[in-house]
């Protein structure tokens, strides 16, 4: 009896909602090859985190290096790109996402996988060594496109990126590690987007190695999920002149169908007039995992236009309103709040890119003073940070129906 008792506990803790994994003061470095390089999915991972989190200080650091493998590449060995690239942030959270280039774009070879294994290793042996309290996600590649267009040789390269995934997922096992999948969200979302429009599901990527921001997108809803990152945004449902529910919300002032909303958090911004993102949003779970922002009314007949902040944001009938819209696929000013606050993110990271790469790396060891030049621009870039993170904060919004 007494077993079976702590096995039901432990079933229903799993069932039980998991904290988001990255906390308040949280440095977190993503670490890879030329599709960490792009920086998209980990910019859209930051976007996420500061508009759903709007009170977090978290720090993000975008340091792909295109071409790497586990030895490292352009940027220098492994071990130099580990010191300068990642250990100097001191992370609290690490992302490792490497083997689109290790495996030689070839089938699938004992030797070049023992390469592979043996370098990932010792990059996790590098970073548990110097630091030992950071939490390391170690990333499953994401795919080569063998879905849109057909293999080059039998069996597809994508298929030798799964494997590498499988032993990722052992990897973590062994060394306690946290592992994204990044490869087979984004596998069936192409399958899926080829059914609905085959011409347009090849630009989701483009080249069959890096994702365009669609294909990112999606790779973000996996690392973010890897993460616990909550779906709601907010939710509201008034019945009969009486608030019923509000999530991660404040709702004031209810004067028949006029109210104020303090919302906690922002949607996340996705262009639906971009063709191929609204195909990869369409045919994924994006919308339903990360991004809901409801609102439900009931007891109203007829037909209204919803306005926020005296901007008609759309008609609705009785009955919509009754089932529930969702205000994140929409254009609304809190839509618009979280576009800023992404425009703020790729800001700051490009000046700490110029920074990085064409400052730093490039100057490095000719004898150069850079230290004023690198200052100066990490005081810019703390300056946008500071920004973003205001942009984000809550603000009241007034929302009105109006009945046509």
């Amino acid at each position: 009896m007494l077993r079976f008792l702590v096995l039901a506990l432990f079933a229903a803790l799993s069932l039980w909602p998991q904290p988001f994994a990255l906390k308040d003061g949280d440095s977190v470095v993503f670490y890879g090859d030329s599709i960490t390089d792009q920086r998209l999915y980990t910019t859209f991972a930051e976007t996420y985190t500061v508009t759903r989190f709007p009170a977090l200080r978290v720090r993000f650091v975008h340091s792909g290096w295109g071409g790497d493998r586990v030895s490292g590449g352009g940027g220098g060995s492994v071990d130099t790109r580990l010191r300068r690239d990642v250990l100097a942030y001191n992370p609290t959270v690490i992302t490792v996402m490497l083997g689109m280039n290790d495996g030689g774009y070839r089938p699938f070879d004992d030797q070049i996988f023992r390469v592979y294994s043996a370098g990932y290793e010792h990059i996790v042996r590098s970073l548990k060594g110097a630091l030992p309290s950071a939490r390391i996600t170690v990333i499953e590649p994401s795919p080569y496109d063998d879905v849109t267009r057909a293999p080059a040789f039998e069996g597809g390269y994508n298929a030798v990126l799964v494997r590498y995934g499988r032993y990722l997922r052992d990897l973590a096992v062994r060394e306690r590690l946290d592992v994204a999948d990044l490869n087979s969200p984004v596998v069936a979302m192409l399958e899926k987007a080829k059914a609905r429009d085959a011409k347009t599901a090849e630009r989701l990527i483009p080249d069959r190695v890096h994702p365009g921001s669609a294909g990112h997108l999606i790779m973000a809803e996996a690392l973010l999920k890897s993460w616990k990152a909550p779906a709601i945004v907010s939710a509201v449902e008034i019945e009969d002149g009486a608030v019923k529910r509000s999530e991660n919300t404040t709702v004031s002032g209810l004067d028949g169908l006029v109210w104020t909303q303090l919302d906690r958090a922002l949607p996340m911004p996705v262009d639906p007039k971009d063709p191929v993102i609204a195909l990869a949003v369409a045919s994924s779970d994006f919308t339903e995992a990360l991004n809901q922002q409801t609102l439900r009314v009931r007891g109203l007949a007829g037909d209204y236009t919803l306005k926020i902040d005296s901007e008609a944001v759309g008609d609705f009938s009785a009955a919509q309103l009754a089932d529930g819209i969702n205000l994140a696929v929409m254009m609304t000013p809190m839509t618009r709040q979280a576009a800023d606050v992404h425009a703020l993110v790729l800001k700051h990271n490009n000046v700490h890119f110029f920074r990085w790469r064409p400052l730093q790396t490039v100057l490095e060891g000719d004898g150069f003073n850079t230290g004023p030049a690198e200052a100066a621009l990490d005081a810019l870039e703390d300056q946008i940070v500071a920004a973003k993170r205001m942009a984000a904060q809550p603000r009241p919004r007034r929302y009105e129906l109006v009945k046509r």
